[in-house]
């Protein structure tokens, strides 16, 4: 990755992409099942988690940051996922939650907080190498395009950020009801 960053992002980029017709076509096709759905989310967390630990050694001082934002994105994610197996939603995009259902169930808002997500880590991975192409410059210095996508997609990751954090709470939270009604069932 650190030999051809350049190379490293397109086909990071392209992953995500590539993802997302997946999980559209898979959709539109009525071709979705349960081992897709846990294979699919297993891949993007193996992908995010390498990405993560690149950051990590380039940005050393910040690795606790990122430990903390891998643990994050892979508890949230298997909770979510363990959670609604357990609850017998037929997709884990199934939730009552406000926040939640906005995120899954708007295409465009999804869209928008996968790809700003992965934007910023992406960009920030290449602002390590160069600033990339001068895209204006202000105050005599020039803006570089790597730069100028991280801070214009930072919101949108930091408002994913707090997605998975309610989906972690919320998905704990099921996990908790389940198992007082397994208790009460045996109690029974």
């Amino acid at each position: 990755m650190a030999d051809s960053p350049g190379i490293f992002a397109i086909f990071y980029l392209l992953n995500t992409l590539l993802d997302e017709f997946d999980g559209y076509y898979s959709r539109k096709l009525n071709q979705t099942s349960k081992f897709g759905a846990l294979l699919d989310m297993l891949i993007d967390r193996c992908v995010t988690t390498c990405l993560m630990v690149s950051l990590s050694n380039v940005y050393s001082s910040y690795r606790i940051l990122f430990q903390f934002l891998i643990s994050l994105d892979v508890s949230s994610h298997w909770f979510h996922m363990y959670s609604s197996m357990i609850k017998g939603d037929k997709s884990h995009k199934t939730t009552t939650n406000f926040f939640l259902k906005l995120y899954y169930e708007s295409w465009s808002v999804l869209t928008m907080m996968c790809w700003g997500n992965e934007v910023f880590f992406v960009m920030l991975y290449l602002i390590h190498f160069s600033y990339g192409p001068t895209v204006f410059t202000l105050n005599n210095a020039p803006v570089g395009l790597w730069s100028l996508l991280v801070y214009v997609s930072f919101p949108i990751c930091f408002l994913k950020q707090l997605v998975s954090v309610v989906q972690l709470m919320v998905a704990s939270q099921d996990v908790v009801a389940y198992d007082m009604a397994e208790r009460r069932k045996s109690k029974s």
